[in-house]
């Protein structure tokens, strides 16, 4: 089905989604009753030692989630799985382009057991979305372009609702000096061309340290050479087809913008071609034929990229992917920065240790090393953006502390002693409540000592009705 419906190849499908919500269910049936699980326990302030405190996590009520169609199942999935478990009901708004997936979910769900009054599907399009942001839900989930989740956050704001929001990203891939350029090759082609290159934290942006551009650009080259586009219900196709020709044209004019401005372009082989276009900027763009999804366009990457090209300063979502060389790791983290989104990135380089200080640096949600795209399908790493790539986290613990709202109770040990706090102040308590502030929080062990006894004058003296 997601073949049929998103386009994807089917051991694409299998690996990226099937295995991911499996690993999801998996992870918080482990997790979710520990995580909800309220033991008393002792006030840590020596002025609080006689409370006993319990928080709660309590679900919201009725959660609103509206999930997009580059990963159908997966992403719909990692929101609902654990805002069933924390308690919530669930109203679920699919892509109107792939609403069988969402259909599908929901028979999944039933099937183990979620009652049916609990969780429900929602099919429509962007008007239906736009109605559950408005109806009287608790929460909203959503996964999609910048626009529409500002405008979501909006409506939540009128209501004083919470939302959570993953607006996508244009991620930066940083190839080291001391990279293994093969490897560096073969994991970004993955991670930029897989699904179509339809992911949001796909690298979007390759900056290389001069010392090792040309030997990449070459296992680049290499690389594209060998992948095979084409209907994903072919098991030797290794890049489907995109959802739409709208998305495809959008595509053609960020390649088309950069080559009028000097980009040279290395594209893969399309289907029926005997050999892949390598330079040029009339690389094709050629409708899919067979699974009636999408359209096809070539994995492509562009090199000597000018600074103020589309590719470079907005998000592309698609296989097209620009190269850029720069004079060192300083230079690639400033680039990498130099954007209005935050959602991963990734450092290639065999020593981990300077790739993990540079990690340090990167403004993202997220940041893998010698690896791409994984973390947003690792069930127990927080997921999630910053700047306009969106607020709010799924996966992990983030992602159930995102499903639930917090209820703090508190309990005095002692029902009828009088707090030494309360009314009755005189020349004799200021200096009971002066001495316990010194008992507490002095540095000096002499001074501590000398603030007991009025400590406990404090503590001790009789109750006065006022």
């Amino acid at each position: 089905m997601l073949t049929r419906e998103n386009g994807k190849p089917t051991a694409e499908a299998m690996s990226t989604e099937v295995a991911v919500v499996l690993d999801m269910a998996s992870y918080y049936a482990g997790h979710t009753p520990r995580f909800l699980r309220a033991p008393w326990f002792s006030a840590s302030a020596l002025a609080m030692k006689r409370k006993r405190i319990r928080v709660l996590r309590e679900p919201f009520g009725v959660v609103a989630v509206i999930s997009p169609w580059n990963y159908p199942f997966m992403l719909s999935a990692a929101i609902v799985v654990p805002a069933l478990a924390t308690g919530n009901a669930v109203l679920l708004k699919p892509s109107e382009l792939t609403p069988s997936i969402g259909a599908l979910l929901a028979e999944l769900l039933y099937e183990a057991g979620v009652p049916r009054d609990v969780f429900s599907v929602l099919q429509g399009d962007g008007t239906t979305g736009a109605a559950l942001v408005g109806a009287e839900v608790d929460k909203v989930f959503f996964t999609g372009s910048v626009a529409a989740g500002r405008s979501v956050a909006l409506r939540c704001a009128e209501r004083l609702i919470p939302c959570g929001l993953e607006l996508g990203g244009s991620d930066a891939a940083i190839v080291l000096a001391d990279a293994d350029v093969t490897h560096a090759a073969s994991g970004i082609a993955f991670g930029r061309f897989s699904n179509g290159g339809q992911t949001c934290v796909a690298p979007k942006r390759v900056f290389v340290e001069h010392a090792a551009y040309d030997a990449f650009v070459e296992a680049m080259r290499v690389t594209l050479a060998a992948l095979r586009v084409g209907p994903g219900a072919n098991p030797d196709t290794d890049v489907g087809p995109m959802i739409r020709e709208r998305a495809v044209a959008a595509l053609a004019a960020q390649r088309d913008d950069a080559t009028a401005r000097g980009a040279t372009v290395i594209t893969s082989r399309m289907p029926g071609a005997t050999a892949p276009a390598m330079s040029g900027a009339e690389s094709p763009v050629v409708p899919s034929t067979g699974d009636g999804v999408g359209r096809y366009f070539p994995p492509t990457v562009l090199l000597n990229v000018a600074a103020e090209s589309m590719v470079l300063n907005e998000e592309t979502f698609g296989p097209l992917l620009p190269v850029v060389c720069v004079r060192d790791a300083d230079d690639a983290v400033a680039r990498a920065n130099a954007t209005e989104f935050g959602l991963s990135a990734s450092i290639w380089g065999r020593d981990t240790a300077r790739a993990t200080q540079l990690a340090e640096r990167l403004v993202a949600g997220s940041v893998t090393i010698n690896d791409s795209i994984v973390t947003a399908g690792m069930a127990d790493v927080p997921h999630g953006g910053l700047r306009q790539s969106g607020m709010g986290r799924t996966h992990g613990m983030a992602g159930l502390e995102e499903c639930v709202r917090t209820k703090a109770i508190v309990a005095d040990r002692f029902p009828a002693w009088r707090q030494g706090w309360w009314f009755g102040y005189s020349r004799e308590h200021a200096a009971g409540v002066d001495a316990f502030v010194r008992l507490a929080h002095s540095t000096s062990l002499w001074e501590r000592a000398s603030a007991i006894p009025a400590f406990l004058r404090l503590l001790f003296a009789p109750s006065r009705p006022v």
